[in-house]
C-alpha cells in the first residue's frame, strides 16, 4: 500500500504526517466503526445491541448516585464556588469520603473499581449541578489517576493508587506556554543522570488542573532515546510521576481568572533540576504520547458527560420557562420558532446521551480501534451541549442572563469544552486524516500503478501501466473504484441493521448515509488530490459529515433497544420524537456539507482572511495580548493586569510515601 508522504507536498506538510504517525502508533488490526464507514462498511456488530451494564455494577452505581444526589442537593456550594473561584478543600474531602474521586480506581487499592459508563454517569450528574466540580473530577480521575492505573507497575499502583483514592488529588502535565494541541511539541526535557538512578527534569508547565493542590503530577518531557534499529539518537516523550515536595518543583503560579469553570484552578509549575528517581517512570521510555493520548480518550467522555449534565440542566429550565412565560396572551411554547428550540435542545440531548454512552461501552468492553469514536464523542458532544445551551438561553431571553437562573453559569462553563481536549477545529482534522489515511493510501496505490503521470515519459508510463495491469488482485480493487470516481456509479450500500420494525426506513437512511459518506470522500479526494492534505475546510466538512453519521449511528441503536425496553409515558414519548426530529437534522446537515465540498465560498474566504492578517501586521503588539513565549513577538504584547486575580492559599496534600 503507497504511503500518503510519496505524494507531492511540502516538507512542512511532509514532517506534519511523519510526526503525526509517529504519534499515533501502528494501525490497529480491526478498524473500528467510523473506519470502516469512510470504506462504506457497516460494522453493526460494533453499534447493535447498544451497550448494557452489568447488572451488579448498575446497582452499585445507582447506590453511589443517590449518596452523591444527597450531597449535591443539601451541601454542595455550587453558587459559592463559581462566585468565590474556589472549590474548598472541605467539598474535595466529602467527594473522596462519598467514593467519588476513586470510584474507577480498583478496590485492592481502595477506590469503588467501577468501570467507565458508571464514572460517565457520575459525571453526567456532577455536571448537572457544578461544571468547576465535573473538571476537578475529570482532571484527577481521567487523566491523572489513569495515567498510573493504565501504565504504573504493580508496585507503583501500590504506592500512589490508595492515597489517589482517599486523599491525593493528581495532575496531569501535558501542556507549556508553547504547547497547546501540539502534544509533540513539548520543550520540558529531562536527561538521565550517569549512573542511571534518576532523571533530571526541567522545564514549564502550564494549564495542570488543580495542579496547585495535587500531590501526584504525571509529567511529559522529552528525552533523546536511541534508536535500536537504526542506532540514531531520538527525541521521544518519557512519562513520568512527580511531587510538590521534591527539590526544584516549584508552583508558582496557582490560579487565573476565568470566563467559566470558576472554581478550577490551572497551575503552572517549573522544574529545576528536578531529581526523579528511575522508579517514577511510567510504561516505557518513549512512550509518553501514547500514554497521554490513551488517558485523553477518557478524558474527551468524561468532558462530554459533564457537557451532558448541564445542557440537560439548561433543556429542563428553559422548555419548563416556555410553559408558564406569557407574551401576547400567549405562552411562549405556542410560538413556532420558540419549538424549534424545544426541538432541537431535545434532539440533540438524546444524540448526545447516545453516543456519550455507546463510546463507553466501547471503552469497558476495551475494543481495540476506537481512537476516532473518543474524538467524534468529544466533539459531537462539545459543540451540541453549546447548541442546547444557547437555545435555552434564547428562550428565556433576558433571565437566563441572570445568575439566580444558573443557566448563564452553565452558558460560561460550556464553553471551555470546545477548546479543551483537543480544540475541536484539530479534531476534525484528525478525523478526516485518521479516518480516511487507510483508504486514502489504498486509493493512492491505485493511482500509482495505473494511473498516468505526467511527470513520467511515454514508454515508462505505458511499461508501468501493462506490468501492473496482470496484477490481478490490484485490478480488481482498480475496476470498482474507477467506476465509482470517473463514473459516478456508488458501490453497492452496506446492508441496514436489523431494528425494531418501526425503526426500519431508518436503518435504511443510515445504511444509505455510509455509502454516500464514502463516495463523497473518493470524490473529494480525485477532485483535490494532494491539495486536500491542506484544505482544513474541505476535511472538516467531511469530517463533520463522519460525526453526524455516527451520532445517527448510536441515537438509532439506542432508541432501537428503548423500544424494545416497551418504553411508555411523556418521558419517552418525548424522546422518541426527539430522535426522528434528529434523523431528520443529519440528513439536512449531511447533504449541506456535500454541497459546500464544490460549491462554497472558501476562495473569498481565503482573500479575506489574509487581508485580515495583513492589516493586523500593521496594529501595535503593544496594545494587544500578544503569546507570551511568541517566536516572532515576545515581550511585546501590553501588560496584563493581574492585580485583582486571587492567588489561594491552598497547598498540595501529600501523604506519607510519596518518595
Amino acid at each position: 500500500m503507497a504511503d500518503l508522504k510519496s505524494m507531492k507536498m511540502s516538507d512542512k506538510d511532509r514532517k506534519l504526517i511523519e510526526d503525526a504517525e509517529a504519534l499515533l502508533g501502528p494501525e490497529p488490526t480491526k478498524l473500528g466503526f467510523v473506519k470502516n464507514m469512510f470504506w462504506g462498511n457497516l460494522r453493526t456488530d460494533l453499534v447493535f445491541p447498544y451497550p448494557v451494564q452489568d447488572a451488579k455494577e448498575t446497582a452499585e452505581c445507582d447506590q453511589l448516585l443517590a449518596r452523591l444526589d444527597d450531597y449535591l442537593r443539601n451541601e454542595h456550594p455550587a453558587i459559592t464556588i463559581d462566585q468565590e473561584q474556589e472549590i474548598p478543600r472541605w467539598v474535595i474531602d466529602r467527594l473522596f469520603e462519598l467514593g467519588v474521586m476513586g470510584m474507577t480506581i480498583p478496590k485492592e487499592f481502595g477506590g469503588l473499581g467501577l468501570g467507565i459508563t458508571s464514572y460517565n454517569r457520575v459525571l453526567e450528574r456532577i455536571g448537572h449541578s457544578c461544571g468547576s466540580t465535573a473538571v476537578l473530577v475529570s482532571a484527577h480521575q481521567s487523566i491523572g489517576c489513569k495515567a498510573v492505573m493504565l501504565f504504573g507497575n504493580t508496585e507503583q499502583k501500590a504506592k500512589w493508587l490508595p492515597h489517589l483514592a482517599k486523599d491525593w488529588v493528581s495532575a496531569f502535565c501535558l501542556s507549556e506556554p508553547n504547547v497547546g494541541c501540539d502534544a509533540g511539541g513539548q520543550e520540558t526535557r529531562c536527561e538521565k543522570t550517569p549512573d542511571g538512578e534518576h532523571y533530571i527534569l526541567n522545564g514549564e508547565k502550564k494549564w495542570a488542573t488543580s495542579g496547585a493542590i495535587s500531590g501526584l503530577f504525571t509529567v511529559m518531557a522529552k528525552q533523546k532515546i536511541v534508536n535500536p534499529k537504526t542506532g540514531k539518537e531520538e527525541e521521544k516523550v518519557t512519562a513520568l510521576v512527580c511531587h510538590p515536595d521534591m527539590e526544584g518543583v516549584e508552583i508558582y503560579q496557582k490560579n487565573r481568572s476565568k470566563c467559566g469553570i470558576r472554581g478550577t484552578w490551572q497551575a503552572r509549575i517549573r522544574f529545576h533540576n528536578v531529581k526523579v528517581p528511575k522508579w517514577n517512570l511510567l510504561g516505557q521510555e518513549g512512550r509518553g504520547l501514547n500514554i497521554a493520548l490513551t488517558c485523553l480518550n477518557y478524558g474527551r467522555c468524561t468532558l462530554s458527560a459533564g457537557m451532558l449534565g448541564g445542557a440537560r440542566k439548561v433543556r429542563d429550565q428553559a422548555t419548563k420557562w416556555s410553559r408558564t412565560r406569557y407574551q401576547f396572551q400567549r405562552p411562549l411554547s405556542d410560538f413556532e420558532l420558540v419549538q424549534k428550540n424545544l426541538a432541537t435542545m431535545a434532539a440533540l440531548d438524546y444524540a448526545m446521551d447516545s453516543v456519550l454512552y455507546m463510546t463507553t461501552g466501547m471503552l469497558d468492553r476495551h475494543d481495540e480501534d476506537i481512537m476516532l469514536e473518543t474524538a467524534i464523542c468529544k466533539v459531537f458532544c462539545s459543540e451540541m451541549g453549546w447548541r442546547v445551551t444557547n437555545c435555552g438561553m434564547q428562550i428565556m431571553g433576558g433571565e437566563s442572563y441572570m445568575t439566580e437562573n444558573e443557566v448563564e453559569r452553565v452558558f460560561r462553563d460550556s464553553r471551555i469544552n470546545l477548546i479543551v481536549e483537543g480544540a475541536n477545529e484539530v479534531m476534525q482534522s484528525f478525523i478526516f486524516a485518521y479516518g480516511g489515511k487507510q483508504l486514502a493510501e489504498n486509493m493512492l496505490s491505485v493511482k500509482n500503478a495505473l494511473g498516468w503521470n505526467k511527470d513520467e515519459g511515454l514508454g515508462a508510463n505505458i511499461g508501468r501501466i501493462l506490468k501492473n495491469s496482470t496484477n490481478f488482485k490490484l485490478v480488481r480493487a482498480a475496476i470498482p473504484l474507477g467506476i465509482e470516481i470517473f463514473g459516478g456509479v456508488r458501490r453497492n450500500r452496506p446492508a441496514a441493521p436489523k431494528v425494531h420494525a418501526s425503526l426500519q426506513a431508518q436503518a435504511e437512511r443510515l445504511a444509505w448515509l455510509i455509502c454516500e459518506h464514502s463516495h463523497q470522500f473518493k470524490r473529494a479526494s480525485k477532485h483535490y488530490e494532494e491539495a486536500i492534505i491542506t484544505r482544513q475546510c474541505v476535511q472538516a466538512r467531511l469530517a463533520d459529515n463522519a460525526m453526524w453519521i455516527h451520532a445517527f449511528a448510536c441515537t438509532l441503536s439506542k432508541l432501537d433497544q428503548d423500544l424494545r425496553r416497551g418504553g411508555e409515558g411523556a418521558e419517552f414519548d418525548r424522546d422518541k420524537a426527539a430522535a426522528f426530529y434528529f434523523f431528520d437534522m443529519v440528513e439536512q446537515e449531511f447533504a449541506q456539507n456535500i454541497r459546500s465540498l464544490y460549491d462554497n465560498a472558501d476562495q473569498s474566504m481565503l482573500k479575506a482572511a489574509a487581508a485580515a492578517i495583513k492589516h493586523a501586521d500593521t496594529m501595535p503588539n503593544s496594545e494587544y495580548s500578544i503569546p507570551e513565549k511568541s517566536p516572532i513577538a515576545k515581550g511585546t504584547g501590553r501588560t496584563l493586569k493581574q492585580d485583582g486575580i486571587k492567588q489561594f492559599p491552598g497547598s498540595p496534600t501529600v501523604g506519607a510515601g510519596a518518595r
